[in-house]
């Protein structure tokens, strides 16, 4: 059939030529590999024309996504420059290549070869804006989070380079005619075997995603979680580390941070305070009116703290208790503990003027007499 179609075309050319007058160039009806020379030549033609083409579609496209991008805020325009100004030679001459020959009879392997060059080309160009899309999203949101985890960029590039090309081989593949049915069964059981294998390593990694994305807490927060307290000092793509009020550091795998209760300090911004204080029995009533107000009047002075209550509580075994409630308008807890501190002492000089005594665990024995 090739070659009929090579002597078709050589009569045609061999007509055109005799009634041009340009016999002289009858040598372009020569079939050559199954195709005229003429035919050849055309396909030169079109390769160095659409390369061409497609090169100037691009400066184009660039010059003005480049004048867009100066009046928007948003990124995805400067993804789509960078990413077209990386576009590959070998993109280009890939597309030309396969348009340029589809006129042509070629044998059946040059044309897989062709075919093939061609959807590789296009595999290549997408897994590259694929990947840069996905590390760009969660730069972004490691720079919300104030988080600088490099690993976790490499990885998210390596986990997408490795799906899409996974994909990408079996779609090339399968335009090839290959039946890839038994080949994505095996693929399966050995993924299987090997997520069952690496299976701790995977819940990690995905956790430190969870928690780079979800926010839990982020790098430079106190959290407490169960008998661990610290500050978080660096969210890695296995474990989180924290540096603990004493010093040291803690090393907590990102599965369990993701699967456990998180206390996050960092987040706590008004603090609600709970106090109690006792007198003894003895303590007339008219004095245990009062001291809700004093109490209010020392609480009230001080800076960042605002009064909520002070109230008789109970009957204790051996004191008559209240229970005081303030909140400290900042969350660093030194701050608190000055504000107490200073609330403890001011409290114990105003009962000290009014003759107030703080009670303290004791006992009363009655001795009955035997006589």
């Amino acid at each position: 059939m090739d070659t009929e179609n090579g002597a078709n075309a050589a009569a045609l050319v061999n007509n055109l030529l005799e009634t041009t007058g340009l016999e002289e160039l009858s040598f372009l009806q020569q079939i050559f590999l199954g195709n005229t020379v003429l035919e050849w030549l055309i396909a030169v033609v079109l390769l160095l024309v659409i390369a061409s083409l497609l090169r100037l579609a691009e400066m184009v496209v660039v010059h003005r996504l480049k004048a867009l991008s100066k009046r928007t805020k948003m990124n995805i325009d400067d993804v789509l420059v960078k990413f077209l100004q990386g576009i590959s030679w070998y993109f280009y001459s890939a597309v030309s290549l396969f348009c340029a020959v589809q006129h042509l009879a070629l044998p059946e392997l040059a044309s897989m070869v062709v075919k093939f060059i061609f959807l590789t080309a296009i595999a290549v160009e997408l897994i590259k804006i694929a990947e840069k899309i996905v590390v760009k999203i969660i730069s972004a949101q490691l720079k919300r989070s104030k988080s600088e985890s490099q690993s976790l960029l490499t990885a998210a590039g390596l986990i997408t380079r490795v799906v899409l090309w996974a994909v990408a081989i079996l779609m090339i593949l399968s335009n090839m005619g290959v039946n890839v049915t038994s080949l994505i069964a095996s693929l399966g059981i050995g993924g299987l075997a090997v997520s069952l294998a690496l299976q701790p390593v995977f819940q990690d990694m995905f956790s430190s995603f969870s928690i780079i994305l979800d926010k839990p807490f982020e790098e430079g927060d106190f959290i407490e979680y169960g008998d661990f307290k610290g500050t978080v000092k660096k969210i890695g793509l296995k474990t989180t580390r924290l540096q603990a009020l004493q010093g040291e550091e803690i090393v907590i795998p990102n599965t369990e941070l993701t699967s456990g209760k998180i206390q996050n300090f960092k987040k706590l911004q008004r603090r609600r305070i709970v106090f109690g204080i006792g007198l003894t029995y003895d303590t007339p009533a008219e004095k245990l009116r009062e001291i809700p107000q004093i109490i209010e009047d020392i609480i009230t002075d001080l800076e960042d703290v605002t009064f909520d209550r002070a109230h008789f509580k109970e009957f204790a075994d051996s004191s008559l208790n209240y229970e005081i409630v303030y909140f400290m308008e900042v969350a660093e807890f030194p701050v608190y503990m000055d504000r107490q501190e200073t609330m403890n002492i001011r409290i114990h000089e105003e009962f000290q003027k009014r003759g107030l005594e703080m009670a303290f665990p004791s006992r009363t024995v009655y001795m009955a007499n035997a006589s």
